[in-house]
């Protein structure tokens, strides 16, 4: 489960955009350094985050009710971890993901699109898929 989104157009990009195959690139924001550090997919598609109608859950919204819980969420399956992590750094120094919105300034959205020329050449800078331990 990839729950817990409490952001609006976050929210919106998972239920309507996100389909059943589709590559993620898994970044740590939380971590030194920041950098990308593996790659997983959708393995279902967008559905009621019912973590926000329990009051018990660290998710729940209290404007969330059975008729209108507001939030939703993915199902993900982590396929590999990069051969190394790239690093944030690595790629805003890199002139092909010049465009890519992680590198924009004021961009802070958890989910971002990215396109598989941005996907694939991260991919790369990681020296490709290892295997999940």
């Amino acid at each position: 489960e990839w729950d817990g989104v409490r952001n609006y157009q976050a929210r919106n990009s998972m239920r309507d955009d996100m389909k059943v195959g589709d590559g993620i690139l898994f970044y740590h924001s939380n971590a030194q350094p920041l950098s990308i550090v593996g790659i997983a997919s959708i393995v279902r598609e967008g559905y009621d985050d019912f973590h926000g109608l329990d009051p018990n859950d660290d998710h729940y919204d209290p404007k969330a009710t059975q008729e209108n819980p507001i939030w939703s969420m993915v199902d993900i399956k982590a396929d590999h971890t990069m051969a190394h992590p790239v690093t944030l750094d690595e790629i805003k120094d890199n002139p092909k993901l010049k465009d890519m919105l992680l590198i924009r300034k004021g961009m802070r959205l958890s989910i971002q699109p990215v396109t598989k020329e941005e996907f694939d050449e991260v991919v790369s800078m990681g020296g490709g898929p290892a295997s999940l331990s």
